[in-house]
């Protein structure tokens, strides 16, 4: 987990997915399930209120994202899918640079979610 889960978290399949996203999103408390199996069976904190599920865009992806989106919705939780332009976070962001990643993810996010995660300066790509 990169952050203290609270209202609001992401969560996705592979590490470098995520601290992609970390990068882009710096505020927004993170999971990193490490598979596609993984992330669907996710454990979701009690507190939580809006699951955005990074998604990889191939076919375990999307049989995670709607596993995972199912259980969450179940427990009601709201449920937002980010997508990658690319494969996954990472290859967007080696691909495109980490502007166009903001960018691409602030149409994703919810008005109230972009003032909140998308503060700049706070995380650095190493």
């Amino acid at each position: 987990r990169f952050g203290a889960p609270c209202e609001v978290m992401a969560a996705g399949e592979g590490i470098e997915t995520m601290l992609s996203l970390r990068c882009a999103l710096p505020a927004m408390p993170m999971a990193a399930a490490l598979s596609a199996n993984h992330l669907a069976a996710l454990l979701l904190p009690p507190a939580l209120r809006r699951l955005y599920i990074a998604r990889d865009a191939d076919a375990a992806g999307d049989m995670a994202l709607a596993a995972l989106t199912e259980r969450a919705e179940a427990a009601g939780i709201e449920t937002l899918a980010l997508s990658p332009q690319r494969g996954d976070f990472n290859e967007d962001l080696r691909a495109f640079g980490l502007g166009a990643l903001r960018a691409a993810l602030r149409m994703q996010l919810t008005p109230q979610d972009v003032v909140r995660v998308m503060r700049q300066g706070t995380a650095r790509m190493v």
